[in-house]
């Protein structure tokens, strides 16, 4: 069975989601990074959309008659400001030791309300917060914690000085949506893809305390931060709230975020106070 026809697989879901948003994405310029063996420039092109593939190592890529771009995401990727519609990073940004980086980069090549559309590990999902708790692995009892003996994926000095990481940089839905959002992104939707059977099992257990140490943190927080008008307080912590308690984000495999571009990455800091204070401020 092809992985993208493996509801195991996560191009299984990305595969569902651009065959049903085919409409959007027919004549629209995608980048696909990191591609990996192409499968998804490969759907791109069925569904009628301009796929840029790009990849660390584009010697895996397998689609021909399209052609895979070496990237580099420490180096920025090898377009123009604004060139893409959208840009589909599927199982890549857990590899990146730069992430608000990685995040800036893609707002960078990325048109006003270009799509976004991130995969990853869900580091959020029950079982991944009890194997933190217990060995700060990724998988309880069957990984061992990052080390430079299992998370060296990729080193081929001969062709680029850049390490491909494993899953040492895992990041959970409130750093994700954090670092996005000082992008210049926010939330369009999330994507429920399967279930984590050993999340599901540990979910009536746990959801309870999740749900008032949420709540208790989101009221005291509402109360004591005078920085801020009630309205702004109320945005920001009840999408924290809800992404905390959703139940899909605790069982689920993968973390599948659609994002929209509001704004360029260098408009976001003209917006932000500062928490402590300025400079010979007294």
């Amino acid at each position: 069975m092809r992985y993208e026809d493996n509801p195991k697989s996560i191009k299984f879901y990305v595969k569902k989601y651009l065959q049903i948003n085919a409409g959007y994405y027919k004549g629209k310029t995608v980048i696909d990074f990191p591609a990996g063996n192409g499968i998804t420039s490969r759907i791109l092109k069925e569904i009628g959309a301009n796929p840029i593939p790009m990849d660390l190592f584009p010697e895996y890529f397998e689609i021909d008659g399209i052609n895979c771009l070496r990237a580099n995401i420490h180096d920025g990727l090898p377009v123009e400001n604004k060139t893409a519609d959208a840009l589909i990073c599927q199982e890549g940004i857990e590899h990146f030791s730069d992430q608000f980086k990685a995040l800036k980069e893609f707002n960078r090549v990325l048109k006003k309300n270009g799509i976004l559309v991130i995969t990853t590990p869900n580091y959020s999902n029950l079982r991944a917060k009890l194997s933190y708790l217990l060995s700060e692995s990724e998988r309880f009892n069957a990984t061992m914690p990052p080390n430079e003996l299992d998370s060296i994926w990729m080193s081929k000095q001969e062709i680029t000085n850049e390490i491909y990481f494993g899953h040492i940089f895992l990041i959970g839905i409130q750093k994700l949506r954090v670092l996005a959002k000082l992008s210049g992104f926010s939330i369009k939707k999330y994507h429920f893809t399967r279930l984590k059977p050993t999340s599901l099992l540990l979910f009536p257990l746990f959801y309870p305390f999740i749900l008032i140490s949420n709540w208790i943190s989101y009221s005291k927080n509402m109360r004591k931060n005078q920085d801020y008008d009630y309205e702004t307080k109320k945005k920001v912590y009840s999408e924290i709230f809800k992404l905390a308690i959703n139940p899909g984000i605790l069982v689920g495999a993968n973390l599948m975020i659609e994002f929209i571009k509001n704004q360029d990455y260098e408009n976001v800091s003209k917006q932000l106070r500062s928490k402590h204070k300025e400079f010979g401020l007294t």
